[in-house]
């Protein structure tokens, strides 16, 4: 099992990715009493290519951080930000 699995470079990756305007993504960590928190915020165009339709791409992106901070034994998860 991996000692460090690289979750911000994982977050950043796929929003960068989502987004017409990948220079304008900002990633903020905060920790909370459940584990990380990753809050993302986009331009205002791209907010609905983060979330999806009725939510899917962010509970697939949720489901892969989730997935990735298991692999440390901790807890993640990713929050959009208006």
């Amino acid at each position: 099992m991996p000692d460090t699995v690289d979750i911000d470079g994982l977050v950043a990756y796929l929003v960068s990715s989502l987004v017409d305007h990948p220079e304008d993504v900002r990633i903020e960590k905060r920790q909370s009493d459940r584990g990380v928190v990753y809050e993302v915020s986009t331009n205002p165009e791209d907010v609905g290519k983060v979330i999806g339709r009725q939510g899917r791409v962010i509970k697939a992106m949720r489901t892969l951080v989730r997935a990735a901070a298991s692999l440390t034994g901790s807890d993640a998860t990713v929050e959009v930000l208006d």
